[in-house]
């Protein structure tokens, strides 16, 4: 499909494809919260929030798997436990709430240390300014905890980009393919839907999108996955966020 001519009062943006290579998510977050889970849980498992984790983590559907697949028993949860579960779920990839919460704390100390640097494309800064400048809102949604979110941006290879964002969204709201997450965040933030225009690199997540009335427009960066001739027809393409320093606020 063709770029139209867009309006919209916020810009709601994906993080992972979009704002950010997923190659950073993968290649640098994800190892890095493996490798010093242990760690982290070992400092801190006295601590009501990693109590409150780990209860989590149990309440999971996937931590009955685990405990099956490696032949322990559930009754002795202990950090080395924890830990092992925990590389399970990053291993696979599985967007389980406590395990974003749990990522979202070991990063913190990740840059705090200076040892991380949230990456962003060489656009989005000036896209992220263009937009404000236009009166516009920028919004977050992710499946990374708000707290991971605000970390990226604040610590990011483009410097604090944290001001310019207005609301953060994670799978509290809901999950990215539910029409209903996106119903939910356009009553947070009390615009209309159609008011709101959806960055993603997912055509799923767009869809989802637009059946809550939102716009939305799928990012081609660098390493997304590529696209079926169907999905290219469905949606609105772009590369980067260049092409769209021209969104306007709408005509009342």
């Amino acid at each position: 499909m063709t770029l139209p001519e867009l309006s919209a009062k916020v810009v709601l943006v994906d993080i992972e494809g979009t704002t950010t290579s997923i190659s950073f998510v993968h290649d640098v977050l994800f190892p890095y919260a493996k490798e010093n889970a242990g760690n982290y849980l070992q400092e801190t498992w006295q601590t009501d929030d990693t109590k409150e984790i780990v209860k989590d983590l149990q309440q999971s559907p996937q931590f009955t798997e685990y405990v099956k697949s490696q032949n322990l028993s559930a009754s002795v949860v202990d950090e080395q436990l924890v830990t092992g579960f925990v590389s399970y779920l990053i291993e696979r990839d599985l967007k389980v709430t406590p395990l974003k919460t749990l990522q979202g704390l070991i990063w913190a100390k990740g840059y705090a240390a200076g040892e991380l640097k949230g990456h962003v494309y060489e656009d989005v800064a000036a896209a992220f300014q263009t937009w404000r400048d236009a009166g516009l809102q920028i919004a977050v949604y992710s499946s990374g905890s708000v707290a991971a979110q605000k970390l990226i941006f604040q610590h990011s290879v483009a410097g604090d980009l944290l001001p310019h964002l207005s609301a953060h969204f994670d799978t509290h709201v809901g999950h990215k393919q539910q029409t209903e997450s996106y119903t939910k965040i356009a009553q947070s933030l009390q615009v209309e839907p159609q008011h709101v225009l959806f960055l993603t690199d997912v055509p799923g997540e767009a869809a989802a999108a637009r059946g809550a009335g939102m716009q939305s427009i799928i990012l081609q960066r660098p390493g997304n996955a590529p696209l079926s001739e169907e999905q290219k027809s469905d949606h609105v393409l772009v590369d980067d966020f260049t092409v769209l320093h021209t969104i306007k606020q709408p005509s009342e």
